[in-house]
């Protein structure tokens, strides 16, 4: 299925919900956050949240530093 991640259309070819996506791209859990079709979504949500046709997912890594 095609969805729109981060601004840009991307074929997923497992995923079937949220918490599954952020698996198929490899991402750590624990320090990514997740907005759906423009609801952020906490972690435990990510595994009730659908992927359609067409969704809109953002994500972002958070990253430490200074």
């Amino acid at each position: 299925m095609k969805i729109v991640l981060n601004g840009e259309a991307r074929e997923i070819t497992r995923a079937t919900n949220i918490a599954e996506l952020v698996v198929e791209l490899s991402l750590p859990a624990a320090v990514t956050l997740v907005e759906h079709n423009g609801l952020a979504l906490r972690r435990d949500e990510w595994p009730e949240r659908p992927l359609a046709e067409a969704d809109r997912v953002e994500i972002v890594r958070i990253v430490a530093g200074g």
